[in-house]
């Protein structure tokens, strides 16, 4: 998102500039994020051999092009944090940055779609992280336009809208992928049986995802331009949401067999 805003020319060399160091908080969180997935590998000290097999395997394509999605970007924000090189050469980066970052998100998505886990292999694990993506990448984003202090008000006022569709359509696939669960089952048992207080944290999900949604849409309602309050109270509900989100996608784990 802040990609495309970049590449539209329409942003002063003040808002530019100020937007690219709030755009220091990206890598801090993809930071987070990789220190994250490396932990969770059977074998912390081994991680690199999870890179041994790329083109043939889904987990070490995604590791791949997460290193490359934060090799290339992280020099686009540097290069243009510093005003380095040519602008050309900055926007060539930066675009292959964001092709490489999808290629990311459908090499992780893929990754997950094991025929032998019933419950990962559906199409609501391609939906569950595109929606992620989208709703907390335009919250994100449009926090950081915020701290920039940008001027475009036809974005505040579309943003919102936009994302409040995009909880639509979450709150209906959670739906749907519940009343799905209850006819997955293995030799063990039911899906719905794998988490016992699934429904509570299901409905506490939704109650932080409108959360957030009412943040973000709050100022449009008033008719006033976004706070750095609202926007990073909307960032926090969407980011509680989301954690409660992949604790139950990895809960949900379930084999075919015994």
């Amino acid at each position: 998102m802040c990609g495309i805003v970049i590449l539209r020319n329409t942003l002063t060399t003040e808002v530019s500039d100020r937007l690219h160091k709030a755009m220091f908080f990206i890598w801090v969180l993809m930071g987070l994020g990789f220190m994250a997935s490396t932990m969770h590998l059977g074998s912390p000290l081994r991680a690199f051999n999870a890179l041994n097999q790329v083109g043939s395997s889904w987990l070490s394509n995604e590791i791949f092009t997460g290193s490359l999605f934060f090799a290339l970007g992280g020099s686009y924000w540097l290069l243009a944090l510093l005003k380095l090189g040519p602008v050309a050469l900055r926007k060539v980066i930066l675009v292959l940055g964001m092709l490489v970052g999808i290629s990311f998100i459908y090499s992780m998505i893929m990754v997950y779609l094991i025929s032998t886990v019933p419950t990962w292999d559906t199409l609501y694990t391609p939906l569950a992280f595109v929606l992620t993506t989208l709703l907390s990448g335009f919250i994100f984003g449009h926090l950081l336009l915020t701290i920039a202090k940008h001027h475009d008000i036809n974005m505040d006022n579309a943003l919102p809208l936009i994302g409040a569709i995009f909880a639509a359509i979450y709150v209906v696939v959670v739906i749907a992928q519940i009343i799905d669960l209850h006819s997955t089952e293995s030799a063990l048992g039911s899906a719905m049986d794998i988490i016992p207080n699934l429904m509570q944290l299901q409905v506490i999900r939704i109650i932080l995802l409108f959360a957030a949604i009412i943040c973000w849409f709050i100022p449009r309602l008033i008719k006033a331009r976004p706070t750095l309050l609202t926007m990073l109270l909307s960032m926090i509900f969407i980011l509680f949401a989301e954690l409660i989100s992949r604790g139950i996608f990895y809960g949900l784990h379930m084999t075919v067999g015994v």
